[in-house]
């Protein structure tokens, strides 16, 4: 009842996102959650609470200030009348969630916390990956592929927060293909494993129907 009344409350903030930071990204979330959960024998209502609230504080929708104070999560959480002692797991998870936050050298101490970062990290490879990257970069007017544009090779985390990617191609290669190698469960790594495989032979495929070769040997290297 409780998740149920926090689930209407997330929806309310992000149902009328674009970005690819939806709802629809929210319940995915949640579904991988559980299947994770359920594998990792981690408590579900911690974990489903952490992938319900992951992104309502996101700086890319409500700014660095609510992002780095969890505004929102937190306000939610005392408006469900959550217990203090899961305020406090939740709130460490969500302070180590997302690439961002792994890119400064964060990274979740919980099993929940790394059950939630896998799912969420999951949810931008695979199908669901491609079409996500393509809706953020329609709301931000920046080309999907441009082939005399090539990716920042050494992103960090300052660059990665305060500039948006120069083609959606280019944030594949600065983020999306990293992601496989920042699962921190089990049940991650066998799930982002086929994803990533998913993007690759898009990838492969785009370059090919694009003649061009230099893109296709880009890839070649960057996969060694």
């Amino acid at each position: 009842m409780v998740l149920e009344k926090i689930k209407s409350k997330v929806y309310e903030l992000l149902s009328n996102d674009n970005s690819g930071h939806g709802i629809d990204h929210v319940e995915r979330v949640l579904n991988l959650t559980l299947k994770f959960a359920e594998k990792e024998n981690a408590n579900k209502e911690i974990s489903s609470l952490i992938a319900l609230l992951h992104d309502v504080d996101d700086y890319k929708l409500f700014g660095i200030k609510n992002a780095e104070n969890l505004t929102n999560a937190k306000r939610i959480m005392e408006d469900c009348n959550i217990d203090e002692d899961t305020q406090k797991q939740v709130i460490l998870a969500l302070n180590n969630i997302g690439y961002s936050k792994r890119l400064k050298g964060c990274c979740p101490t919980t099993l929940e916390g790394k059950i939630v970062s896998d799912a969420d990290m999951c949810d931008a490879l695979g199908a669901n990956g491609i079409l996500r990257v393509y809706t953020y970069s329609i709301k931000n007017g920046t080309p999907f592929f441009n082939k005399n544009t090539f990716p920042i090779e050494d992103m960090s985390a300052e660059k990665y927060t305060r500039k948006c990617a120069d083609s959606s191609v280019c944030h594949i290669f600065e983020k999306i293909l990293k992601l496989k190698d920042l699962m921190l469960t089990t049940s991650g790594k066998e799930e982002a494993k086929n994803r990533h495989q998913i993007i690759v032979d898009f990838l492969y495929h785009l370059f090919d129907e694009e003649n061009t070769p230099e893109w296709k040997e880009y890839l070649d290297n960057y996969l060694k």
